[in-house]
């Protein structure tokens, strides 16, 4: 008996894959495949990892779930080898993992409200994801993902804290709340409570964790208490993964996005003035539709001007349904040249925060052996076992990160 998940995309994925394999665990020989849809590209890999699977392994049962498959069932339904797909919320659901169940193309727009099941294990990682909400009520442009999650609905408070203890008790050192749209968490809650007051109540009735990160969020909606404990909680990470997507005040507003490049900026020095050595990452597009060279030269300005050294960059990925996907497109190549560029900016930007990382005492948490993380999420090299959290030197850096000895 063997059940394998290949997740795709975010770390809510990741989460969600665990939960899978904890409820299919009794099944025979079958492949879950959690896909992605935030690009075409994403897309891709999950069809040729189908193929690829179903070639080199014909007597395995292939099920196919995730945001692709609830966007567009039937395409994902017809691939060779696959026996069954299964929409996001059905995906969480035990029942649908029996040795008889199914769930047909027809069935994949089911009821959106599914508990968060409770979790123990990552297999093969050190640091455990936690989901604190679901779906999202924005509508950028260029995003198809709301039609895959649904809209924002939040975890409560008592349920995260019920996750985190269990987590904790199995040997995590690191949690990462994750979510769709993390910032929106809490208005569909009694009290509405906010994404820092959670945070804040999950550190005070779980102080046996030793660390707390949390995922991609968006700088529009960073609420006071969760600058609070930027500012003032330990165990809260030195790291903020800004969803940024742009540095142009033009595209910005033809993405729909809840802020302008001054407020990016804005948080961005508020948040080293808070916590000075905080390691700062964002998502952006490059080559989105009507984006012109001095266009595109605005954002490459702020990254460099930020010096953001943890920068995901995606070309820009059209997806049918969109408004984006019918505006004026920019050139895949150029889209590609652009992304370039911006990863060269954002690599620059890291070499130097890996520098000045050299001589001072840093926390690692060891993921491989041998590598691993520091609390500001620079990549680390370091000798200690896997999943162990090191009190260790900085003794040197390159462009691949930091060299560090245990102190």
């Amino acid at each position: 008996m063997s059940v394998e998940v290949l997740n795709f995309g975010c770390r809510l994925n990741t989460y969600e894959g665990e939960v899978m394999r904890g409820h299919a665990a009794l099944l025979t020989d079958t492949i879950v495949v959690n896909t992605c849809a935030v690009t075409a590209e994403a897309e891709r890999q999950a069809r040729q990892a189908i193929r690829r699977a179903h070639r080199e392994h014909p007597e395995k049962r292939i099920v196919v779930t995730g945001c692709a498959v609830q966007i567009d069932p039937a395409a994902w339904a017809d691939l060779p080898g696959v026996t069954r797909v299964l929409g996001n919320e059905d995906k969480l659901k035990p029942e649908n993992w029996g040795q008889g169940a199914t769930s047909a193309v027809s069935d994949i727009m089911a009821a959106r409200e599914t508990a968060p099941q409770l979790v123990t294990e990552f297999v093969g990682r050190a640091r455990a994801f936690v989901q604190v909400q679901q779906g999202c009520d924005h509508r950028c442009t260029f995003c198809i993902i709301p039609f895959g999650r649904g809209p924002n609905r939040s975890v409560p408070i008592g349920a995260m804290v019920e996750q985190v203890r269990a987590l904790v008790a199995a040997g995590y050192r690191e949690v990462v709340l994750t979510g769709v749209d993390i910032a929106s968490y809490g208005p569909d809650l009694p009290g509405s409570p906010t994404l820092g007051q959670a945070v804040r109540r999950l550190l005070a009735l779980v102080p046996e964790l030793q660390r707390l990160r949390l995922s991609s969020i968006d700088p529009a909606a960073i609420d006071d208490d969760l600058w609070r404990l930027i500012a003032e909680e330990p165990r809260l990470m030195p790291h903020l993964h800004l969803s940024l997507q742009a540095g142009s005040d033009m595209i910005l507003k033809r993405m729909k996005r809840r802020h302008d490049r001054a407020q990016g900026l804005a948080v961005i020095a508020r948040a080293r003035a808070l916590r000075p050595g905080i390691g700062i990452g964002a998502d952006l597009i490059a080559g989105f539709p009507t984006e012109t060279d001095a266009l595109f030269e605005e954002t490459l300005a702020m990254v460099q001007e930020a010096a953001i050294p943890f920068l995901h960059v995606f070309p820009y990925s059209e997806r049918p349904g969109t408004p984006a996907a019918r505006m004026p497109a920019v050139a895949k190549p150029l889209r590609r040249e652009r992304a370039a560029r911006l990863r060269a900016a954002s690599a620059t930007a890291a070499a130097d925060f890996y520098q000045n990382l050299i001589g001072q005492h840093v926390a690692i948490l060891s993921e491989t052996g041998s590598t691993g993380h520091t609390e500001h999420f620079a990549p680390a090299r370091l000798a200690a076992p896997a999943g162990a959290l090191v009190r260790a030197r900085v003794v040197a850096a390159d462009a691949d990160g930091i060299l560090a000895e245990a102190a």
